[in-house]
């Protein structure tokens, strides 16, 4: 499968509502550019991550409708075989992602919760937390990260944010690194809460990721406002 396949199933999917009903995701519009770029870095010997039929699989988990978190983040991992279309989150045999780790981590000293052992965070998708990359797709490899930032994508998850902040009441933005805070500025902050923190990375978690409390701030600004808590 091709990621211009895997955009029209999804189209197919969604219908005229919710992430459908953005211009983006339009024949013609600018997923549809970011695909055809991606398609042409495989064409040209490029392994790309994720594979085709995950790389809406954000979306497809979290529809517009349900979303009351959004995390964001760079890009999908690099590491081969990591990447799943859900930003940060990981199916495989251990070792987790360090990023997931770190994660973790935070998520212990935070709620006391212990560090699982199964990536997949596909039951946070589930409860309305859109696990969103600025970047939908990436080269696999050493030193690869953040190689399709510039393929087009960013006009895609724009729309994606500013859909979200125009369209649901009372959502808290979770902006992990620079790439994601770049997209503070499309966000009603009049409606909604922004958390923001250095990405954790283990190459940036030390200056400020570790200590952000991202998960228990969120559930309080989610129940402060009548919401129902995430369920970390």
């Amino acid at each position: 499968m091709s990621c211009l396949a895997a955009l029209a199933a999804f189209r197919s999917q969604t219908g005229a509502a919710g992430w459908g009903a953005l211009p983006v995701f339009a024949p013609g519009g600018a997923a549809e550019q970011a695909c055809a770029a991606a398609d042409a870095e495989r064409a040209a010997g490029h392994v790309v991550a994720p594979a085709p039929e995950r790389v809406f699989a954000a979306l497809s988990l979290t529809p517009l409708e349900s979303v009351r978190v959004v995390i964001l983040g760079q890009d999908p991992y690099p590491t081969p075989g990591h990447a799943n279309g859900l930003a940060f989150s990981y199916v495989g045999p251990p070792p987790l992602p360090r990023s997931l780790v770190n994660i973790f981590r935070e998520r212990q000293a935070d709620l006391g919760l212990p560090p699982a052992l199964d990536g997949d965070l596909t039951p946070w998708a589930r409860q309305g937390v859109l696990l969103l990359n600025t970047a939908l797709t990436v080269r696999e490899g050493a030193s690869k990260a953040g190689s399709h930032l510039l393929l087009g994508w960013g006009a895609v998850t724009d729309a994606i944010i500013a859909a979200v902040s125009a369209a649901r009441p009372s959502v808290v933005f979770i902006l992990w690194g620079k790439p994601a805070q770049t997209k503070r500025a499309l966000i009603d902050e009049g409606r909604h809460h922004v958390l923001e923190s250095p990405h954790p990375s283990p190459l940036s978690a030390s200056r400020g990721f570790f200590g952000s409390r991202p998960f228990s701030r969120a559930n309080a600004w989610l129940e402060r406002q009548g919401e129902t808590p995430i369920r970390w």
